[in-house]
């Protein structure tokens, strides 16, 4: 017969000796601390915790306690019948506070034979017996408590086994903690990331003295906008701007007074169409807007547009004049000429407006 089992006298049963009991309890540790080495969040480690907890001693009950801004809150638990799972307690008047605040285990054979515990809390419940250990000694975060609900002397092993677990608990916590806080700088890198990324990407569409799309910006957009107006019958206009004077107002005044005046065209351009055109800057003094479900006619849109840079001029105390001039094609559900070509006839509309300005300047 092996030298960890007996035979009883009375029944002829074989029975397992204490060392063979301690055996186990060691594999069923060593179960526990690997499923604990694995584990990434809290509730993972306060299911393996409560089970393990239980098994370890042959317990009636265990609960998981948390250390929470001064007091004892019973996170978890795995019993017979309910405890105080959720409830929280002063540390002063609760033996895992106890435990906590003295960083040693507390053994407690008869709870109604100890001042220690808050003999009115555990009547309602089943609990004769406990032991309550600290987990972490040297700063306890927690504690760990097995219930028995018969009277009993718990077990130097059991007292040591239920603390090796509560040790193991707290390497655990910290390497949640530790994951988590890994977790977090991955997220707010790749946040930063996409951020910067946003960032460039925004550049590389708009430019930089007035916000508007740029050249590449607007193809986008634009493309889109055509695209979805085509599907569902909508007309659009296209305007193609040219910004008169600005050579003038750059060699007269200076080319922040230039600066100046294209940064006035995009404005009054953005308040005139609204949200809904897509107005862009190609460059130098070259502005162009796509205005979708727009069937008003190209007349209509060219007289706003003047009509809008006028007022500006009557109110504003700039020394330069806003003039443009405007070329705008419209397009109707129809046409599905490319985009480049829409710009070219716009562009040509406008050039014939400017020409036909000069050749009133001369005569």
């Amino acid at each position: 017969m092996s030298a960890s089992a007996v035979t009883s006298p009375v029944e002829g049963r074989v029975t397992d000796t204490p060392d063979a009991e301690y055996v186990r309890g060691m594999a069923r540790l060593l179960q526990a601390v690997q499923e604990l080495s694995l584990a990434r969040s809290l509730p993972e480690i306060q299911r393996i915790v409560r089970t393990a907890a239980r098994e370890l001693t042959g317990c009636d009950g265990a609960t998981f306690v948390l250390r929470d801004n001064g007091k004892c809150y019973y996170a978890d638990e795995d019993a017979i019948a309910p405890l105080w799972k959720g409830s929280r307690f002063p540390m002063e008047i609760c033996i895992s506070g106890w435990a906590m605040l003295n960083r040693e285990a507390a053994i407690i054979p008869d709870i109604y034979l100890d001042g220690r515990i808050p003999h009115e809390a555990y009547r309602p419940t089943f609990v004769k017996s406990l032991v309550m250990a600290p987990i972490r000694k040297l700063d306890p975060v927690g504690a760990i408590g097995n219930y028995w609900a018969q009277e009993r002397q718990p077990t130097p092993r059991e007292v040591s086994l239920l603390q090796a677990l509560a040790d193991a608990t707290s390497i655990a916590m910290e390497n949640v903690q530790i994951y988590a806080e890994l977790e977090q700088r991955v997220r707010d890198r790749t946040a930063a990331l996409e951020q910067a990324n946003e960032e460039i990407r925004q550049l590389s569409l708009t430019d930089d003295l007035t916000g508007l799309n740029n050249r590449r910006g607007f193809r986008l957009l634009a493309e889109a906008a055509l695209l979805a107006a085509r599907t569902h019958g909508h007309d659009c206009a296209l305007a193609f701007l040219d910004v008169d004077g600005l050579k003038r107002v750059n060699d007269g005044i200076g080319h922040d007074a230039g600066d100046s005046l294209i940064v006035d065209v995009a404005r009054v351009l953005r308040e005139t169409l609204g949200p809904s055109a897509i107005v862009a800057r190609l460059g130098g003094d070259e502005f162009c807007t796509l205005v979708p479900e727009y069937s008003d006619g190209a007349a209509a849109l060219t007289a706003r547009v003047q009509d809008a840079f006028r007022r500006f001029d009557a109110r504003s105390s700039r020394p330069y004049q806003v003039m443009i001039s405007v070329g705008v094609v419209e397009i109707p559900p129809t046409d599905v000429s490319p985009l480049e070509d829409l710009l070219s006839r716009a562009d040509e509309l406008m050039y014939a407006q400017k020409k036909a300005k000069s050749c009133a300047e001369i005569a």
